[in-house]
């Protein structure tokens, strides 16, 4: 939504300061916090416009006869039940230059240089990562929302403060985690990310995993789950299972363990039961690993 340049633009659209104030805090908690256009466009007056005349298309032709009957067609190819465990989608040049990074500092300059995700032309920062790349269990969330892209960290909205209450329940903070996400700018509006983003960013989020080398791979909600364990039932089936990830790159599998993703508990609190047992877990599996 625009804003007025100045008390004039105000004063022309027939509204006051405190009217105008109002109007936009009303769009921004509707969620209209990104400009489309320098001006305001009035789509009630377009539609009321008369649409132009159509050409009326010319009769079809009387289809000519088949030459090939279907039973000397070829049978279509088998679509492919999708990708191995570990395997690296996306396309070429996000692989090559993920697989090229040494180092945590070398892939995030690579991500900043990085425009094969559209997302990229729309947010306002790269959301790399939060935490201690060090620590012995890595989160992998879904993808930033306003307060991430504003300030240029995961989870740091009200679903990180809900995050960061749960991992205290069980001793740790986030000097004692590193978190991430499978996608790393805004999508407008929160929106859920495409599946050309998320295989975008893939080699990204494979080449950070293999780089931190964590303990435990906690996977915060459906997205995360779905795209590193390429499994097809939704986080509500698999939360509070231990999987085996391991990439491409990784020489060992990481034991990996999806849980609620910290939104679904503001909006659903009685499920707040199971995610207080998928937390145990992760405080029982690092009191029993030396």
């Amino acid at each position: 939504m625009a804003q007025p340049s100045d008390m004039s633009d105000v004063s022309a659209a027939g509204l006051d300061p405190a009217e105008a104030l109002a109007l936009l805090a009303w769009q921004i908690e509707a969620g209209a916090d990104e400009a489309l256009d320098a001006a305001p466009i009035d789509r009630f007056a377009l539609a009321a416009e008369p649409a132009p005349a159509r050409r009326s298309a010319p009769a079809a032709e009387p289809a000519a006869p088949a030459l090939m009957t279907a039973a000397v067609l070829p049978p279509p190819l088998a679509t492919p039940a999708g990708p191995p465990p570990g395997a690296v989608t996306g396309d070429g040049n996000a692989y090559r230059a993920a697989q090229a990074a040494q180092s945590l500092e070398e892939l995030r300059a690579a991500l900043e240089s990085f425009e094969g995700c559209p997302l990229k032309a729309t947010a306002t920062n790269l959301v790399f990562a939060d935490g201690n790349p060090a620590a012995r269990v890595m989160l992998v969330g879904e993808a930033p929302g306003g307060d991430e892209d504003r300030v240029g960290r995961p989870f740091v909205g009200v679903s990180g403060q809900l995050l960061d209450r749960m991992l205290a329940a069980v001793g740790l903070d986030r000097t004692q985690v590193y978190i991430t996400n499978v996608i790393f700018w805004r999508p407008p509006g929160n929106r859920t990310p495409t599946p050309a983003e998320v295989a975008a960013c893939l080699p990204f989020v494979e080449r950070h995993i293999e780089l931190v080398g964590p303990e435990l791979l906690i996977l915060v909600g459906n997205a995360a789950a779905k795209t590193l364990l390429l499994r097809n039932e939704g986080i509500t089936r698999i939360r509070g299972k231990w999987f085996e990830y391991q990439s491409a790159g990784m020489s060992r599998p990481v034991p990996t363990l999806p849980i609620y993703h910290p939104a679904y508990l503001l909006r659903a609190p009685a499920q707040k039961r199971d995610a207080w047992r998928d937390l145990l877990q992760i405080r029982e599996r690092l009191d029993h690993r030396p």
